[in-house]
């Protein structure tokens, strides 16, 4: 694949997958997701890998998740990725599929979070089976912000990572958390000064591909297992997502993103709880 969006390494028995935007913050395109799932699948068909890492490029942001500006009444405006399977998938669907594959691949794979891992970026650490985060690491979520939301692996799993409150607090208020605050939380599982991170994320791909694989592979598909459940939320979630992209609540959401405003949304407000008094006056 011509990889235009992702830098793909593969040295050591490890592959690396960097986001390579990091003008845009390493947000995401159905480009970018698409070489992704690619690196990924090389990735597990490469019997000499032992452990994977997934980071952005630069030291600002992780990932940002979707890019706002290409996000239209229909949703994601798409580049050509060519003619195969995933040509003209929308955004949430492929993120959805590089989630599942995240999970699915049967070798564990390391977020290195440099800066701001933010909304689908945060989801993308939080579904890895391990996460190093820089000091100057920044976690959060901005869906009900910007008119966006993930109703999948992004809330039901990040719950059991957090805890419920604690998940309800990440995705209803929208606020950002330091990476010791992440720490504490259970969100990540190292925190390292920047210069360090590199260093650290290696170390931690030298002890797992000093391990069985058939054992972490074992281990991981029972931890999996579990949460598999998710999967089937994520993916109503996912169409439920495309049909509310086209609405105007998300469009004020994304339009007062673009142009740096608080949103307005409370005529979405009156207009759900008119919807709401019609159907419980409507007779069965």
């Amino acid at each position: 694949m011509d990889l235009r969006e992702i830098v793909y390494e593969k040295y050591n028995q490890r592959a690396k997958i960097t986001i390579n935007r990091p003008h845009k913050l390493n947000a995401l395109t159905p480009r970018t997701l698409a070489e992704m799932l690619w690196a990924l699948e090389d990735a597990w068909a490469d019997d000499d890998v032992g452990a994977v890492i997934l980071t952005g490029a630069g030291d600002r942001a992780f990932c940002v998740g979707g890019d706002q500006s290409i996000r239209e009444k229909g949703g994601y405006t798409y580049d050509d990725v060519g003619d195969g399977p995933l040509a003209r998938m929308p955004l949430p669907t492929l993120h959805s599929l590089l989630l599942q594959t995240i999970r699915n691949i049967p070798k564990p794979v390391v977020a290195m979070v440099n800066g701001y891992a933010i909304g689908g970026g945060h989801v993308l650490h939080v579904v890895c089976d391990l996460t190093v985060a820089s000091e100057t690491a920044r976690f959060g979520q901005v869906g009900p912000r910007v008119g966006s939301f993930d109703a999948g692996y992004g809330s039901a799993y990040l719950a059991r990572v957090v805890g419920e409150k604690k998940a309800r607090e990440i995705w209803f208020l929208c606020e950002q958390y330091s990476a010791q605050e992440a720490l504490e939380m259970g969100l990540v599982n190292w925190v390292v000064p920047p210069q360090r991170l590199v260093e650290k994320t290696e170390a931690v791909c030298d002890a797992l591909i000093a391990k069985s694989p058939t054992a972490l592979a074992a281990l991981k598909a029972s931890f999996n297992a579990d949460s598999d459940s998710v999967w089937g939320i994520h993916q109503v979630a996912g169409v439920a997502l495309n049909l509310y992209y086209g609405t105007d609540e998300a469009l004020e959401g994304r339009n007062a993103f673009l142009e740096k405003r608080a949103p307005n949304f409370r005529a979405a407000r009156r207009s759900r709880t008119q919807e709401q008094k019609s159907g419980g006056n409507d007779d069965v």
